[in-house]
């Protein structure tokens, strides 16, 4: 079938546990390769449950199918959030998870398109995704097509200057059918961003851009669908969701916790944080 796989139509707290158990398998492949990105994919994932869960059109037979929305990942060192979404959506298996990072995997540390079925970017500097997905919602409005297209950067990327330029090209060509979800979890690479270039108030800069814009707490299910719906009818013009998040959340000693940026959790650390997500 073409269109939302089967069971996608997803109640709160279906949405909510199928993000619990996303988070145990990033946990669990970060620390089988014994490197990774947890926080920012911990930060993400109930927006990507809800996104996957509720409103992203894909056919799991079919994953080239033409007209499929796309969910681009700009952030692409947020990887195992992403390929744990595709092993519950049936794109991935367990076996798949294992390889994690390893020569070959289809599981790369960061996500790939012509690696991984389910994926629509291959990611790698930051701030390249939103031009990409202006790319695909044009090509969608020269097709005739309703498909819609999902990017989600992270706060630390917005201070990227292709990302303004992005947000100034979008809203030239009036492009509605992109959606821009900011994961503004407030750490980024090396610290907090308001320590490395605080990037203010991204709602009202990108709204000065002449985008929709929503503010929403990136963690409340009920929230992120709403948004979610918003987005999807928002109208004329590009719409932006602003996702207050927690770096690491779901797991206590990663939540806000620059150093569980890029780094696996050892043996102890996968124990506890596998017990708090129990």
């Amino acid at each position: 079938m073409e269109g939302r796989a089967e069971g996608m139509d997803m109640s709160i707290p279906e949405l909510e546990e199928l993000a619990n158990v996303c988070r145990k398998h990033i946990v669990k492949m970060i620390h089988k390769a014994g490197a990774g990105h947890p926080g920012g994919s911990l930060s993400a994932i109930d927006i990507i449950a809800g996104l996957y869960g509720t409103r992203l059109r894909f056919n799991v037979d079919n994953p080239d199918w033409e007209d499929r929305d796309r969910f681009v990942m700009s952030k692409g060192h947020a990887s195992p959030a992403v390929y744990s979404i595709l092993r519950e959506m049936g794109f991935l298996n367990d076996d798949d998870l294992s390889t994690f990072r390893a020569l070959g995997s289809v599981c790369q540390g960061h996500v790939d398109m012509k690696w991984t079925d389910g994926v629509d970017f291959s990611a790698g500097s930051l701030g390249m995704g939103l031009s990409f997905g202006l790319g695909c919602a044009l090509a969608a409005r020269m097709d005739s097509s309703e498909r819609e297209t999902w990017v989600m950067v992270g706060d630390g990327e917005v201070q990227e200057g292709q990302i303004w330029e992005a947000l100034m090209a979008a809203d030239f060509h009036d492009v509605s059918g992109l959606k821009l979800i900011v994961d503004r979890n407030r750490i980024q690479n090396d610290d907090f961003v308001n320590v490395q270039m605080e990037v203010g108030d991204v709602a009202s800069k990108i709204e000065s851009f002449g985008w929709n814009v929503k503010e929403i707490n990136g963690h409340d299910m009920e929230e992120i669908v709403g948004a979610l719906e918003w987005a999807s009818s928002a109208g004329s013009g590009p719409s932006a969701i602003i996702a207050h998040t927690v770096k690491g959340k779901g797991v206590s000693f990663m939540e806000d916790n620059p150093s569980f940026h890029g780094k696996a959790p050892n043996d102890e650390e996968l124990a506890l944080a596998l017990e708090e997500l129990s």
